[in-house]
């Protein structure tokens, strides 16, 4: 009799084991979904203003493309931020993964999700209007060159990060305005840099419209670059909250002897 009861204990303890196992794994592809369609949604609306803009002959304007940049990040984390985090970035993704806000066993996951939305939103583009603008490739633009573009997509990505960090891991932020300060930075950035740089902060955004136009100058600015800002502000905005934390004296109370 006792047997049985166990049998009927550990019965009951794998399924319900199970039914968490495959609860786990459709969170997991849902997941996996919301950050394709995101970074589809931010590639195909703000490569696709670039294309639309050339083929409008400037009517669009750039302070118009910039914008587009923003709301759709904007409108994306609104949508899709309680189901996946929403990165829709593979160098922010890696930057929550080293500063342990993420699980490493999904990054590549999110990578190959970021990654195929992007190549998919261009492909779409590319079917829509052909090889106009280059898919909205970014490419060095500004007198220095490279260099200078390099530069100035690290510092671009690294107050990215920053407003990113701040937003989803301190519990001291807005958490509703964390959708319009993050959409607002990467617009604010698009506008000012976009001229120079291409302001794209995201190496699946530059690598998929580079791959679809076959565009392959500088690239690696748009790879390195993101990845080495997101980091660094990942690290310095993790020692600033650790700093930042008020103690209350009872953190301090010494044990009295009896």
């Amino acid at each position: 009799m006792k047997n049985h009861h166990l049998t009927k204990d550990r019965t009951r303890e794998a399924l319900l084991n199970n039914r968490y196992k495959q609860k786990e794994n459709k969170q997991m592809w849902a997941a996996y979904v919301a950050e394709g369609l995101g970074t589809f949604g931010l590639v195909f609306a703000g490569c696709g203003a670039i294309v639309i803009d050339t083929l409008s002959g400037g009517q669009v304007t750039h302070v118009g493309v910039g914008l587009v940049f923003g709301l759709i990040i904007t409108v994306m984390i609104y949508a899709l931020g309680h189901i996946s985090g929403a990165h829709f970035n593979p160098a922010v993704t890696l930057a929550f993964v080293l500063t342990r806000h993420f699980s490493l066993h999904k990054l590549l996951g999110y990578w190959c999700a970021q990654l195929v939305g992007a190549l998919l939103a261009s492909l779409g583009l590319r079917l829509l209007f052909g090889d106009v603008a280059h898919l909205g490739t970014t490419l060095p633009q500004g007198p220095g060159g490279v260099w200078q573009s390099f530069g100035l997509e690290a510092l671009l990505t690294f107050f990215l990060m920053l407003v990113i960090m701040a937003m989803a891991t301190d519990t001291r932020a807005v958490g509703q305005a964390a959708a319009l300060a993050i959409g607002a930075t990467v617009g604010l950035e698009a506008l000012f840099a976009g001229p120079i740089s291409g302001a794209s902060m995201n190496p699946a955004r530059s690598l998929a419209p580079a791959v679809l136009s076959w565009t392959w100058t500088a690239q690696w600015v748009y790879v390195l670059a993101p990845f080495l800002g997101a980091i660094l502000a990942a690290y310095v905005y993790y020692w600033l909250r650790e700093a930042g934390i008020r103690e209350t004296p009872s953190d301090h109370k010494e044990e009295v002897p009896e």
